[in-house]
């Protein structure tokens, strides 16, 4: 950790360059000349991706960054904050540390939190943060986790694991033991220092995947920040048996949309329909969840085909999702295309259709943006049709 980064003249040139071009910036001569350029410039990136992520962190003095890259693949302040409201207790011990955001909404939770971190620059760096950000009921070790859960010898309430993927691991599908740490491997003996552990991973992974590799597992938390799925958060309990809750949130600039349900124990089936007047579009959080029948039958809501994942009703009903007052209804082909598509500009959304979004601008010569929404979907008589709408959410 460079603690000169620290000196009032340095923090004050990082300050007065926030959001400008990093590449515009390296061309300059350094006035700092004591100091690396690059660490100085990666100060002033780190912390321009910090102003909306982690608001605290970015208002707070002599606050030292990693790399942007750290920055960038740490939990962000809100998603932190809804992890904070699952766990309880008086102690919780963090095995993958990293950039302590997590740990600092734990540590308004839990009496007293563990930050485990292998590099010790970045466990030093956290250490000066949190002083700063005036927390004392953390405390920071340096070293292998997994030693450090043998050598202190505790019981813990919780354990929290945020594994990363290996650099040797190719592709975007994988398997959380390709990890480190490698969580299955070492489920059992985490159950021996707590009764209850809390996994991060990313939202790429498959649920289903998830579950043939843990065992244990009560809830999982798909969570969505502004309709985009941030993490995975697994909830898993010594002994635990019974049916998987999935818990879909969706954290809003206003409020969070919640909606759960028991994973794959439902024997209902939805009711179907052709479009009514209303249209509803799941959040990402449900999309990412899989609970397509389940979201239908709790609102009462038809579908308009089964893989179509377009909801419909009459009444207008609150919803977890975009929400859309139906204006036209018409077959995709040349003719009723021709007919009704009069506008040259509208928001288009393909589900359980042929054609992509890109193919059918080109094709019809459609702008993006406008007041006028577009879904190109299937209806419950395997029909292709285009429904013409207005936003009312």
């Amino acid at each position: 950790m460079n603690v000169l980064i620290l000196n009032t003249e340095i923090q004050a040139f990082i300050d007065a360059n926030i959001g400008k071009s990093i590449s515009q910036l390296a061309l300059q001569k350094n006035p700092f000349p004591n100091v690396e350029w690059i660490s100085i410039l990666n100060q002033i990136e780190a912390k321009t991706k910090a102003a909306f992520k982690l608001p605290n962190w970015f208002s707070t003095d002599n606050i030292i960054y990693p790399s942007k890259i750290s920055v960038e693949q740490t939990s962000s302040e809100k998603t932190a904050a809804y992890k904070s409201s699952i766990v309880s207790g008086e102690t919780l011990i963090d095995l993958t540390g990293g950039f302590g955001v997590d740990d600092y909404y734990f540590a308004k939770t839990i009496k007293h939190v563990t930050h485990c971190e292998i590099n010790v620059e970045l466990s030093d760096l956290v250490k000066h943060n949190f002083k700063q950000l005036k927390i004392s009921n953390i405390t920071c070790f340096v070293g292998d986790s997994l030693e450090t859960l043998k050598t202190l010898n505790t019981k813990w309430d919780w354990i929290y694991i945020d594994p990363s993927r290996r650099n040797d691991v190719k592709g975007k599908v994988f398997m959380i033991k390709d990890c480190l740490p490698n969580v299955p491997e070492n489920l059992d003996f985490y159950f021996q220092k707590s009764v209850a552990v809390l996994i991060k991973t990313a939202p790429l992974l498959d649920i289903t995947a998830g579950l043939l590799e843990l065992k244990h597992v009560k809830t999982i938390h798909i969570v969505a920040l502004e309709n985009e799925v941030k993490e995975l958060v697994w909830e898993l309990h010594k002994n635990y048996s019974g049916n998987v809750n999935i818990k879909t949130v969706n954290i809003g600039k206003d409020k969070n949309d919640i909606f759960d349900f028991i994973l794959n124990t439902d024997s209902k089936f939805p009711n179907f329909s052709l479009p009514q007047k209303y249209l509803y579009e799941p959040n990402s959080a449900i999309m990412k969840s899989g609970g397509f029948d389940c979201v239908a039958i709790y609102f009462n809501l038809n579908k308009l085909h089964k893989h179509s994942h377009l909801y419909t009703s009459t009444e207008l009903i609150p919803f977890p999702g975009r929400i859309f007052e139906i204006q036209n209804t018409f077959h995709y082909n040349n003719a009723e295309m021709k007919s009704n598509l009069e506008m040259t500009k509208a928001n288009i959304t393909t589900r359980n259709f042929p054609d992509n979004v890109e193919n059918i601008r080109k094709k019809w010569k459609i702008k993006d943006g406008g007041n006028t929404y577009c879904f190109f979907t299937t209806d419950v008589n395997n029909a292709k049709i285009v429904i013409i709408c207005t936003k009312i959410n």
